[in-house]
């Protein structure tokens, strides 16, 4: 697995054998410190909110095969709300992401989610939380968002790394399922495998 090499674009378009990934939330749940966590394995506390769209390149192997993966990252300020449809063209799955220390930033994924789905209404989700680090509270709470729509939950934290090299492995898996015709399966998997690390951490 290799490193990507990150670029920021307004007008830029998918390569059109690469699995597309995109990141949704508000402004400074994490989202870009979560994907610098996963590709670049460095963390620095700082806090700006992305301009226009960040585009990170990423290559890995899946069934021993490279694949090119290309995660798109949006500020998620409310100047951005009607993302431009190129931002949802052609991705195979989305990560939806909320703050563990700020609410207001659950509820806003309703709002995501309805802008998801009126373009691309048919791709897998997955979704997380970020900031656990600074709540680990939180981790004992069940959430009706991800349960509504199917989706896996993730606790994770940019800070300490905690389940963020999970959390975009298996974006990429049920990306890659999703392009192959088989997501539901690939989701059903990704649901237990969570069940059950779970259910390892509190027993």
């Amino acid at each position: 697995m290799t490193e990507s090499v990150s670029s920021s674009s307004s007008n830029y378009s998918k390569t059109s054998d690469s699995i597309k990934v995109i990141v949704l939330g508000d402004s400074a749940v994490g989202k870009s410190k979560l994907l610098e966590r996963f590709l670049a394995k460095n963390f620095e506390d700082s806090r700006y909110s992305t301009y226009a769209i960040n585009i990170f390149k990423h290559t890995t192997k899946i069934d021993g095969k490279p694949v090119e993966v290309e995660f798109w990252d949006t500020a998620g300020q409310e100047k951005f709300d009607n993302l431009h449809h190129s931002y949802f063209h052609q991705a195979h799955a989305c990560i939806m992401i909320f703050d563990a220390t700020r609410k207001i930033t659950y509820k806003n994924l309703d709002r995501w989610y309805t802008e998801l789905r009126d373009i691309r209404p048919h791709i897998p989700c997955l979704c997380a939380v970020n900031k656990i680090d600074a709540a680990m509270e939180i981790t004992k709470k069940s959430f009706s968002f991800p349960k509504k729509h199917d989706m896996p939950l993730y606790f994770v934290s940019a800070a300490d790394g905690t389940n963020v090299v999970r959390l975009f492995r298996d974006a990429i898996r049920v990306a890659q399922a999703y392009r192959n015709g088989d997501t539901a399966d690939f989701i059903d998997q990704i649901m237990r495998e969570l069940e059950v690390s779970k259910l390892e951490t509190t027993s």
